[in-house]
């Protein structure tokens, strides 16, 4: 847990901010966009929650029509539901661009942002799962690192290299795993059973100096 993090926040903190900002950390910098877009979605729905509060509690004190009170107090609960929906989606695509930002760095892009332009198309339709993972997403930045006009934007050793547990220099085949393989593939499937995001980034990236790369 990040202490300053919660003293900075305040009532606004979550795990979920506290989760994505040590995932950031755990890349060695932090991303103050996505911090701040996280951090500004989650003020603005307390904000608009906090503001229909009032508006019902001012509707339960009014004696006028009736029929005019559930009106407006069914135009809130519409209002409501449409801002948390909009309030989760933008979430949603936070942790999207972190997922497909470590998976990039893990995979040594060279350069995230441009990396990240490349795969627009596929991520019109990616999702997270509970798990952290996205879908196909690994076979797309394989895809980038090996293609003639790609290969250039990612770190030579991981054009070899991406996505296979076990591989290291001089061992293309993979056949005979590093030592220690199956205890980080079992710390990163627990790290990501409880949703740990910095965790499993740590995670793989401290096997990945050890010569061992997971998916």
């Amino acid at each position: 847990m990040l202490d300053w993090l919660k003293t900075i926040l305040g009532d606004a903190y979550t795990e979920d901010i506290d989760a994505k900002v040590s995932a950031e950390i755990g890349k060695n910098f932090v991303s103050k966009v996505d911090f701040n877009q996280v951090n500004t979605a989650k003020k603005k729905a307390e904000d608009d929650v906090k503001a229909r509060d009032q508006q019902l509690e001012d509707l339960k004190k009014s004696t006028g029509d009736v029929d005019a009170l559930k009106q407006q107090i069914t135009d809130l609960q519409t209002q409501n539901a449409a801002d948390k929906q909009a309030h989760e989606a933008e979430l949603a695509r936070v942790r999207l661009d972190n997922a497909v930002e470590a998976a990039l760095a893990t995979a040594g892009a060279k350069n995230v942002t441009a990396a990240k332009a490349l795969l627009a198309d596929f991520l019109k339709d990616a999702k997270v799962a509970d798990d952290g993972t996205v879908k196909g997403l690994t076979a797309e930045i394989e895809t980038l690192a090996k293609a003639e006009g790609t290969a250039f934007m990612f770190e030579a050793a991981n054009t070899q290299q991406p996505g296979f547990k076990g591989m290291t220099p001089g061992n293309p085949g993979g056949n005979t795993p590093p030592a220690g393989t199956d205890t980080y593939e079992a710390r990163l499937a627990e790290a990501r059973k409880t949703g740990n995001t910095a965790a499993a980034v740590a995670i793989k990236r401290e096997a990945a100096d050890n010569g061992v790369y997971l998916l």
